[in-house]
């Protein structure tokens, strides 16, 4: 099978959905269904399709997961994806909120050789504008250790790195509160009963913020907080 479009946008799904699922367990098809917009028999009948190709693994009633082919290429799919985000962001000037849908039209047409050559136009970067990691050209993603704002240690300085929902609202709503990519702050207090985790930046501008927003940031140590 050759990979058009569709079936890129399969892979993509089935990669996107199964890395936030625990160990990477199977993805259910009413998921994949969901995520893809289409009924599950529609998105049933393709993966079966995807597993005669061997792209996936795919068990009636279990889900489906990519095979180390599918993994390359949804791998290569992401790659194009977030290289083309960030030349948006940095040479085009387009908001990191308006890039996304931009993406998912170019990310199927532009060829191996300009990807090349924007990779190194913006100096071969490991991260998009929203901290999704880059895979190279081999789809190995670069490993970055982190945490999310529900879960990092409290009382000490730390560096978003990610931001993991990327739903033009939510992107606003974390730039309007100096929560993006390499900004430094630190978790005072969470309040479990209050949904609230309270935070504070640089300057001691306090900021409280839901829990179901936190767990959408991630973090890691700052440099002054690992030197410590």
């Amino acid at each position: 099978m050759l990979p058009s479009s569709t079936v890129e946008n399969y892979l993509k799904a089935i990669y996107l959905g199964t890395s936030q699922r625990p160990d990477g367990d199977r993805l259910p098809m009413g998921h994949l269904a969901t995520a893809l917009g289409v009924v599950p028999g529609t998105a049933t009948t393709m993966v079966k399709a995807l597993a005669e190709s061997g792209l996936v693994d795919y068990e009636p009633y279990n889900g489906v997961r990519l095979s180390a082919a599918g993994m390359t290429l949804a791998a290569l799919v992401l790659r194009r994806h977030r290289l083309i985000e960030l030349f948006l962001v940095r040479v085009m000037g387009l908001g990191w909120d308006e890039v996304h849908d931009e993406a998912e039209h170019l990310e199927h047409v532009v060829s191996d050789r300009l990807i090349a050559r924007i990779d190194e136009m913006l100096g071969f970067p490991q991260v998009d504008p929203h901290g999704d990691p880059i895979p190279n050209a081999a789809g190995e993603f670069p490993v970055h250790e982190s945490s999310t704002l529900l879960t990092c240690d409290t009382g000490t300085m730390v560096t978003v790195t990610r931001i993991t929902d990327q739903e033009a609202g939510f992107l606003r709503f974390v730039q309007q509160h100096g929560l993006m990519p390499g900004h430094e702050l630190e978790v005072v207090a969470r309040d479990e009963a209050a949904d609230a985790v309270s935070l504070s930046g640089p300057d001691g501008q306090r900021l409280t913020i839901g829990t179901r927003a936190a767990s959408k940031v991630r973090v890691s140590a700052s440099q002054a907080s690992s030197r410590a």
